[in-house]
């Protein structure tokens, strides 16, 4: 399976939201102006494309933004240096099959600069697939927020800048 990984485009955005809405249970409700709005706060946003068509999205955010939300503002409070992964979401069909692994990948290479990637995950309603998956990959825990209607876990994963070596 070929898979591309590519940094979203305005022409992208339905498919984004689409992909938002298969996942409302782990992510959060969006509409297009709220995702619009996300967007235009975004450090970086990412598609991974395969068999032609988006596959996977994520959408990160830096410090000092604008951003109204809780989960943001947590670790905005805590760190000056993060790159907050606000979302992702993989298309059902192409769940377990590395989409998720291709897109952490890059976005991580992204954080570098900023020395953490930050999420969070939900833990009542537990999403026991994304607590594994963060874990595997070195992620841990650092607090957890109680909104209305679910309880997340916010998680860092530290990234040191390693020197390209001469020769």
């Amino acid at each position: 399976l070929t898979m591309t990984v590519r940094d979203a485009t305005p022409a992208d955005r339905p498919r984004l939201l689409a992909l938002n809405e298969e996942s409302e249970q782990e992510l959060s409700e969006l509409d297009m102006q709220r995702l619009e709005y996300i967007l235009s706060l975004a450090h970086r946003t990412l598609v991974v494309e395969g068999e032609g068509e988006i596959a996977a999205f994520a959408i990160a955010i830096a410090p000092g933004a604008d951003y109204d939300s809780r989960n943001y503002l947590w670790f905005g409070e805590r760190y000056e240096q993060f790159l907050y992964l606000d979302r992702i979401a993989v298309a059902a069909p192409h769940r377990r099959n590395g989409f998720g692994a291709r897109i952490y990948d890059a976005m991580e290479d992204s954080a570098v600069p900023f020395r953490r990637m930050v999420c969070d995950v939900n833990v009542d309603p537990p999403n026991d697939v994304s607590l594994a998956f963060h874990k595997a990959r070195g992620y841990r825990e650092l607090g957890r927020l109680q909104h209305s209607e679910k309880a997340v876990m916010l998680l860092s994963k530290e990234l040191a800048i390693t020197p390209v070596s001469a020769g």
